[in-house]
């Protein structure tokens, strides 16, 4: 199994009044996002299978991609290494998993 960890892009800083969950990534983010969602779709198979937390960032990151992506709350920043595991599959799974 490949397993490709990728950080979600630069989103703008946590405060009082916005969630953590919900923070947007800022415009330098947006373009990060989009410039490595154009390299891993040059080097990741169509098989890859690609797992995104529910936040706000991490979800507009995996858009860049544009490709399906599986939300999975486990991956969440209070998530654990176990579900981290248990989502990917690892070490067990054949397939690339973003």
């Amino acid at each position: 199994m490949d397993l490709i960890l990728w950080r979600h892009a630069e989103a703008v800083p946590g405060s009082d009044t916005l969630a953590d969950l919900d923070r947007p990534l800022t415009p330098k983010g947006q373009r990060q996002a989009k410039r490595m969602g154009e390299w891993l779709n040059r080097v990741l198979p169509e098989s890859a299978r690609i797992l995104v937390s529910p936040a706000l960032r991490t979800q507009a990151t995996a858009e860049a991609l544009e490709r399906r992506f599986k939300t999975v709350a486990g991956l969440a920043p209070d998530g654990t290494i176990e579900h981290l595991l248990m989502e990917t599959r690892w070490p067990q799974a054949r397939d690339v998993t973003v």
